[in-house]
């Protein structure tokens, strides 16, 4: 009988990245550099969880001056709001693996429900650590609006595409 794994996110591998519409201009994609979190994982039940904290002020966007606009009260407010989580209600398989993590998203003090789709998923030994590893792509969209990051909408798009590759450790 199996029991749960905890699995550690290694933060050197496991980037949420964002993207959207920016003006109809082009399709602008940034990501956070601090993730921290957990997954445990029982395959047997076909259970699991997922635990998410992301550093808002690790916004990346490949210039200094647009991560401190995006930082700023119209966006993240990460002076007041530093973290963004997310925090499972479930976990969904198709036979032996996940395909999709239910669960809700905090950002800037709002939570909303949404639902991770799994284009990938993997468990196996690490070859460098020696150890059991996971990674996974997921993939979901948000309404910036809904969680008061609105600005300069619709004009700079409203709907925003989340994908996130995480790499998990055995504890």
């Amino acid at each position: 009988m199996a029991a749960p794994e905890t699995f550690v996110l290694d933060n050197t591998h496991s980037y949420p990245r964002f993207s959207y519409n920016h003006f109809g201009y082009s399709t602008q994609i940034s990501r956070f550099n601090k993730t921290t979190g957990r997954i445990v994982l029982d395959k047997e039940a076909k259970t699991g969880s997922v635990d998410v904290v992301i550093d808002m002020k690790s916004v990346d966007t490949g210039y200094a001056v647009f991560n401190d606009h995006l930082q700023g009260e119209d966006f993240f407010d990460a002076e007041k709001f530093a973290t963004a989580t997310f925090k499972s209600t479930k976990v969904r398989f198709e036979g032996d693996k996940p395909v999709a993590v239910e669960g809700n998203l905090t950002i800037k003090g709002v939570t909303k429900p949404l639902t991770l789709a799994l284009s990938s998923f993997q468990l196996m030994p690490h070859p460098m650590l020696k150890k059991d590893a996971i990674g996974a792509n997921a993939t979901t969209k948000i309404s910036r609006t809904e969680f008061n990051a609105g600005k300069y909408a619709p004009y700079v798009g409203d709907e925003v595409t989340i994908d996130i590759g995480v790499e998990a450790i055995k504890e």
